[in-house]
């Protein structure tokens, strides 16, 4: 997820827009076998070394467990390398450390904590290992972080103690972003064997799961159980995984987290070379014959300032991507693959709150209608005025942001749950804790705007964001515990469970039964099956999705 960046402008462009701890499970650890032991022994610095397919790093040891950071999983795609899918990284002599994150890859610089400096470094393809002390044969999962695929970095979260709690191996990755990430062009197009370029970024994900594949035994990981998992950007990578060819086997079970917006679509392959040789004549290079070659020139800086204003994305038509994902659902992809899939009840405040608060213009009584109007045309305008009427909120600004996270989020999750489960087991949850604090960036800035359950905040609820430990209080942290129990048993194989609470349903047998994420005071965890009616999602059905 973009956090708010994108928000500014017009909801409408949901792909730009977002295009992103009852007790821990347990593994049981078995003792490591002598083959394992040679791979991972003390070093002298109080770390740990094991040895890659591409050679030996040394991570650290920490009151969590131990952590390599800043591995590289493929070759740098650096000069002649821009714009190519990703190779296997190339070997170096002696025991490399991994004891710092790598470059975050080309984004631009926002307020959002963690974005407040832009990157022009191409040399990003690493990823974090987390690995618990002892044991072997860990399930594991692998983090695909959000940013609407324009920013963001495997670092965003440190999932130590939630490696520890769950006693899983948990990697996160960075992946190429933007113009770097999505570009799709005539002569990119003549580049790529199946004849349609733009799935670059998307590539580096599936390398990143063939390295999971061949190096996570020696960090005590089990290959056969990997579970890929995301939030906003990152949950929309996991649903273009589940529908990508190129992706089956590297990994066994799926979680998506505000992830389902615009139906998970990708861009037509025509349209994404149209818009490419749009930013070509943008970035100065205007000439088809000679575009590509002009481009690849370009410094980073140059790259990232002419892609404001188009959409970046995966594109569809080609070997990586054949057809849109919710229709390779329906055609059998991703049977048989467990996903827990959700979304949080206040999504669109996160959003919306920029636009308006943020300038300090809140939207008024008076302006709600044409706002309406403006962001959905008149018809669905009309019918959304009558649906979410101003008594039924705080605000005009509230009553606006509703609209704008039932449809971008909430119903789209819904219609992921439905389309998901006549292939495998699909557990659809929503996080509803509306006292939990906001990201750290729009604490103080938004301290009088009620931000409720919006997107990205359940994160902090499993993971340290930006590696910030959230200030919570006693009933979140209980929270907090439970769900780092539910998301552990599903990765760990099982339905999503934690002690003492509710099972998450299973939707092929509950159809649409959700549980909702809560504290005590607030209810506690309940299953239900009214969030269809609570989000107007007859009315947000209807409309195309974004």
């Amino acid at each position: 997820m973009r956090r708010t960046r994108g928000a500014v402008g017009r909801i409408r462009r949901a792909g730009a827009v977002v295009a992103g701890c009852a007790a821990a499970v347990a593994a049981a650890g078995l003792a490591p076998t002598a083959a394992q032991a040679a791979q991972a022994v003390p070093s002298s610095g109080g770390g740990a070394v094991v040895r890659t397919d591409a050679g030996w790093v040394r991570g650290e040891v920490t009151r969590e467990g131990r952590q390599f950071l800043g591995i590289p999983y493929a070759e740098q795609p650096v000069g002649d390398l821009r714009w190519r899918p990703p190779r296997p990284a190339e070997p170096w002599r002696g025991v490399r450390d991994a004891d710092a994150f790598g470059n975050r890859c080309v984004q631009t610089a926002s307020w959002d904590p963690g974005y407040e400096n832009p990157s022009h470094t191409e040399d990003c393809l690493d990823l974090n290992v987390y690995a618990p002390e002892g044991g072997e044969r860990r399930p594991v999962m692998v983090w695909l972080h959000g940013g609407g695929l324009t920013a963001g970095a495997g670092e965003d979260i440190v999932p130590d103690a939630f490696a520890r709690q769950t006693g899983a191996v948990v990697v996160t990755v960075n992946y190429r972003l933007g113009a770097m990430g999505f570009l799709a062009t005539e002569g990119l197009d003549q580049e790529a064997a199946d004849r349609v370029s733009g799935n670059f970024g998307m590539q580096d994900q599936q390398a990143a799961l063939r390295w999971v594949r061949a190096n996570i035994g020696r960090f005590g990981g089990d290959a056969g159980r990997v579970t890929i998992a995301g939030e906003s950007a990152g949950g929309r990578s996991v649903c273009t995984q589940l529908a990508s060819p190129g992706a089956r086997g590297l990994y066994r079970a799926g979680i998506v987290e505000s992830g389902a917006y615009g139906d998970c679509a990708g861009r037509a392959h025509g349209k994404a070379v149209a818009s490419g040789a749009e930013f070509a004549k943008k970035a100065g290079c205007p000439d088809p014959a000679t575009a590509l070659n002009c481009l690849r020139r370009k410094p980073a800086k140059d790259i990232l300032a002419a892609q404001a204003g188009f959409d970046w994305g995966p594109v569809v038509g080609g070997g990586f991507l054949p057809q849109q994902p919710m229709k390779a659902y329906a055609a059998g992809s991703a049977a048989g693959i467990p996903v827990l899939n959700g979304a949080n009840s206040d999504e669109g405040r996160l959003f919306v709150y920029p636009r308006f608060e943020g300038q300090g213009k809140p939207l008024t009584a008076a302006q709600y209608p044409g706002a309406l109007t403006q962001e959905y045309g008149a018809q669905v305008g009309a019918a959304a005025l009558k649906r979410y009427p101003l008594s039924a909120f705080a605000s005009p600004t509230h009553a606006f942001a509703a609209t704008a996270g039932d449809r971008m989020f909430a119903c789209s999750a819904l219609r992921l749950d439905r389309a998901l489960a006549g292939r495998g087991p699909v557990y659809g949850y929503e996080f509803a804790d509306r006292t939990s604090p906001p990201f750290a960036s729009i604490r103080e800035a938004g301290r009088t705007f009620d931000f409720g359950a919006t997107h990205v905040n359940e994160v902090q609820y499993l993971f340290k964001h930006f590696g910030l430990k959230t200030p919570l209080n006693r009933e979140q942290r209980a929270l907090s515990r439970q769900m780092v129990g539910y998301w552990g048993s599903f990765i760990h194989g099982g339905p999503p469970r934690a002690e003492g609470q509710p099972t998450v349903p299973d939707q092929r047998e509950h159809p649409g039964q959700v549980l909702s994420l809560r504290t005590a005071s607030a209810g506690g965890n309940t299953v239900g099956t009214a969030l269809d009616g609570v989000h107007v999602c007859d009315l947000w059905d209807s409309v195309p999705a974004e």
